[in-house]
């Protein structure tokens, strides 16, 4: 029996862009065939929509109005609050690296945890991993992120993982499965690095299992280009908006 979290992927794509935009227009047309003008007029607003959503400018207000903001942490307030590690997110696996004969991580995992690592080392606190094999993992992922990821920290950067859950599939797994693992050793005030879209339902997520967090996200959408740039549709600034509207959807549905 197919579990419910394993729909969670198909029913992100159906609702997020750029499935949602383009399922739209294809229901415009449909309509035109019957109403003319107003299924034209749909397909064109989809398109337009698509349009916009694309465009880096776009994300970059999207990411600051719809999701609660967490300013950037510094070093020393780590040192002055108490934290007790630092817990790093998941973010993916490449399953299959032909150039390294292994897995690696994701681009987003790998710059998490040299974030992770760059403020432990600034700090002199222990580093926690938290991931398995998500829910839209590819069959070929063999290991898990957990696995990865502790001999990625080795290898790059001499750092050894103190803990690691290598079997959560998801952010709420991720602070469940982890909190044994860190109440074995009296840790409850930890400084939590994910990217800064990712972190209002992370701290969510923490906090209900019981932690104490000090958000320290990183990877903000900003804008990075000149204007005229930023108004024009690219991968980036589509992956970008979908990001952030993922995340807000997220957030309305794991409300209490």
């Amino acid at each position: 029996m197919t579990e419910l979290g394993q729909l969670k992927p198909i029913l992100a794509t159906l609702l997020l862009p750029p499935a949602a935009p383009l399922l739209l227009a294809l229901l415009g047309l449909l309509l035109a065939t019957r109403k003319r003008a107003a299924g034209l007029a749909l397909s064109f607003a989809a398109v337009a929509l698509l349009w916009l959503l694309s465009c880096h400018a776009v994300a970059v207000w999207l990411a600051q109005n719809a999701l609660p903001q967490f300013a950037p942490v510094s070093v020393a307030s780590l040192k002055n609050t108490g934290v007790q590690a630092i817990v790093v997110l998941g973010g993916g696996v490449r399953p299959t690296a032909p150039e390294y004969g292994e897995p690696q991580a994701s681009l987003p995992a790998a710059a998490r945890l040299r974030y992770g690592v760059w403020l432990a080392r600034q700090t002199g606190l222990p580093v926690a991993f938290a991931g398995g094999r998500g829910w839209g993992a590819a069959d070929a992922q063999t290991l898990s992120e957990g696995e990865v990821t502790r001999r990625l920290a080795q290898q790059d950067y001499g750092l050894s993982l103190r803990w690691v859950d290598d079997q959560s599939r998801d952010t709420f797994e991720n602070a469940r499965m982890l909190r044994p693992l860190l109440q074995k050793d009296k840790i409850q005030r930890i400084a939590l690095v994910t990217h800064a879209w990712h972190m209002p339902r992370s701290v969510q997520a923490f906090e209900r299992a019981g932690f104490t967090v000090t958000a320290a996200p990183m990877a903000y959408i900003l804008p990075h280009q000149n204007r005229g740039l930023e108004w024009l549709p690219s991968v980036e600034g589509l992956q970008s908006s979908r990001v952030v509207l993922k995340e807000w959807l997220a957030l309305r549905v794991a409300s209490p």
